[in-house]
């Protein structure tokens, strides 16, 4: 948890910076660059600290493309990313069944209450395959 906080993979949004046109892929520790007062790994062992006092899980939910990179993909319709969120909210998939993603590492949910389940495994959805492998590393 504590690395993909650090992290804060994200994209620039056309729009939101000046000058950007497309998405591009970028790196805001914490998710929140800008306003950080202190060194982000201050903010990641407070985070760290809340998530073992209160025992609670973390999930990571993309909300962003599938079936494709940009341009060739689609956007995560907001309906699945609301289910993800309820489901992980009301602890609904804390006990089914899990894959480990070859690539990140990350435990990912093989059932989800009102997602189709090949919606849950981002690579399956990708034509290409090797594509999806390439632009995953």
């Amino acid at each position: 948890m504590m690395y993909y906080f650090l992290s804060g993979y994200t994209a620039k949004l056309a729009g939101v910076e000046q000058g950007v046109v497309e998405p591009e892929a970028t790196f805001s520790p914490c998710f929140s660059e800008p306003f950080l007062v202190f060194n982000p790994i201050k903010y990641a062992e407070m985070l760290m600290h809340m998530v073992t006092i209160h025992n609670v899980s973390g999930w990571l939910v993309n909300t962003g493309w599938q079936r494709g990179k940009y341009g060739e993909g689609a956007r995560i319709d907001i309906s699945v990313t609301r289910s993800l969120i309820d489901a992980a909210l009301a602890g609904k998939i804390n006990d089914v069944d899990y894959m480990i993603d070859p690539v990140f590492g990350l435990h990912v949910p093989l059932q989800c209450p009102d997602v189709d389940e090949k919606l849950l495994i981002p690579r399956d959805l990708w034509d290409d395959k090797d594509e999806y492998d390439r632009s995953s590393y």
